[in-house]
């Protein structure tokens, strides 16, 4: 006699749970800080524009398959204070199928943090949704007044930042190899609220002040019940129109953008922001609550351009360094007006040109066969070499989106919207490997990462003109 068991419910993609996270975590923030939303729609009026103008773009963006990731694309950032919350958040981001990657440490431009961001890597996967997560912990051992840093380490002992039914649909995710859609449902909510704002802090409004004389930065990941989303970024085609459009909506942005200058070229990341909100907060204490007031979240805007080969990062972080080093960035408009114009002079070193970025290996690509290729190795024998076939319309190549960040662009953006320019010295070095112990896992090269894809792409564009093996030559 046969038996018959009920089939197990299908799993949800993490892609799809990934997907409905960031909606949830976007209209949380829209209500939270309402300036949020009205960056979204002057992003969405610039893309919009810019897509309209430029067909090139449009066709390229298409190409790559990233024209329909534009307007879900979002980046937020949230700060931790200890190895328990780093290696948590680990899990719950693998659910929605984010890994840590790069290794950023903030403390050598003044923020006493170091940081990875957890970000989906298959191709397939960041052009269904490509949100990430700058995620930084907090580094206790910077702060100098010993009993400061132990009481600052007993508050965060006593805190739990994820909801217990959060944990639960975490470990059944890791031991079933996925969540039914009610569950990956209920995941979102649960997780959801470990990103939310208290407007209630756990410490006194006396420990508040020495914790934000300490640095501003830990006062924010100290004293609260959770870390709080503190921005939630969309991409833009166009950093500088909506630098230029955000007053007429009210907004006043930062003087200067962080990053790479405007290019013809788009390379790496691009960021600007407004200036962080003034929340009203109520002090815990013995004679009840006393009100304050917290700066911690903001809206931050980016573009992204191509990824840089290590060689190309080596050219841009000597191009940024001799500017920053010679024209302080300040709070004035003629300071900033110097910066810029002093970027754009420097960075003329660099080329312009997608197929000089290529040629001398300065960024990654990805390669595809073109249907004149395709049609053409059908009937004759193609050239051996890469080079003759791009030149003859066999091959094409089109920019690899830079996914990662930028740690003086992430230094920048913070002591802006901390509210001053101080660049406080730490006497310290990177501690990459404490960090990854904390984490419960190894942070992924993002230059391995980029490289693999370029390397992949070209193999299956050889393989579609029936060549195999051929090596990709370029300028040394």
């Amino acid at each position: 006699m046969s038996r018959s068991f009920p089939m197990p419910q299908a799993f949800v993609s993490p892609d799809r749970i990934r997907s409905l996270f960031t909606e949830a975590m976007s209209q949380m923030y829209r209500a939270e800080v309402p300036q949020y939303g009205t960056l979204i729609e002057l992003v969405a009026d610039v893309n919009a524009g810019c897509l309209e103008k430029d067909p090139d773009l449009r066709d390229r963006l298409a190409r790559a398959g990233e024209l329909e990731r534009i307007d879900v694309e979002r980046h937020g950032a949230i700060r931790l204070g200890t190895a328990d919350e780093l290696f948590t958040i680990r899990r719950l981001f693998a659910v929605m199928g984010m890994q840590p990657v790069g290794y950023y440490d903030l403390s050598v431009a003044g923020v006493p943090v170091h940081s990875t961001s957890f970000r989906p890597i298959d191709e397939a996967a960041l052009n269904v949704n490509p949100f990430r997560v700058f995620t930084s912990l907090l580094r206790l051992e910077l702060i100098e007044d010993e009993g400061l840093r132990g009481e600052a380490e007993a508050i965060l002992a006593k805190r739990r930042i994820y909801t217990p039914r959060a944990v639960t649909l975490i470990e059944r995710h890791e031991q079933n190899g996925g969540l039914t859609k009610a569950e990956a449902m209920e995941f979102v909510a649960e997780a959801l609220e470990t990103f939310r704002w208290h407007g209630e802090a756990t410490v006194s409004a006396d420990t508040y002040k020495r914790l934000h004389d300490a640095h501003r930065l830990i006062a924010d990941v100290v004293s609260f019940k959770g870390p709080h989303i503190n921005h939630l970024t969309p991409r833009t085609l166009d950093i500088d129109a909506v630098q230029a459009r955000m007053p007429e909506r009210g907004i006043t942005p930062k003087a200067v953008i962080e990053g790479p200058p405007r290019r013809h070229c788009d390379i790496l990341l691009r960021q600007t922001s407004f200036k962080a909100l003034e929340e009203m907060i109520a002090f815990s204490g013995d004679d009840g609550a006393m009100q304050g007031t917290h700066t911690a979240r903001f809206g931050e805007i980016e573009q992204r351009g191509v990824a840089l080969t290590a060689k190309g990062r080596t050219l841009y972080d000597q191009l940024l360094a001799s500017v920053r080093g010679e024209v302080q960035v300040g709070a004035g408009g003629a300071k900033a007006g110097a910066y810029d114009d002093e970027l754009a002079a420097r960075f003329k070193a660099l080329p312009d040109s997608w197929d000089e970025l290529r040629r001398e290996n300065l960024a990654f690509f990805r390669y595809s066969a073109t249907p004149a290729g395709i049609a053409a190795a059908a009937g004759s024998t193609l050239p051996g070499d890469p080079e003759a076939l791009i030149a003859s319309g066999y091959l094409t190549f089109t920019p690899i989106v830079y996914e990662d960040f930028l740690p003086v662009s992430a230094a920048g953006i913070f002591q802006s919207n901390l509210g001053t320019d101080q660049q406080q010295n730490y006497a310290t070095r990177s501690n990459r490997d404490a960090f990854e112990a904390a984490l419960g896992a190894t942070v992924q090269d993002e230059l391995a990462l980029y490289a693999e894809r370029q390397a992949a792409s070209l193999d299956s564009a050889l393989e579609a003109l029936g060549l195999v093996g051929l090596p990709l030559k370029t300028v040394a």
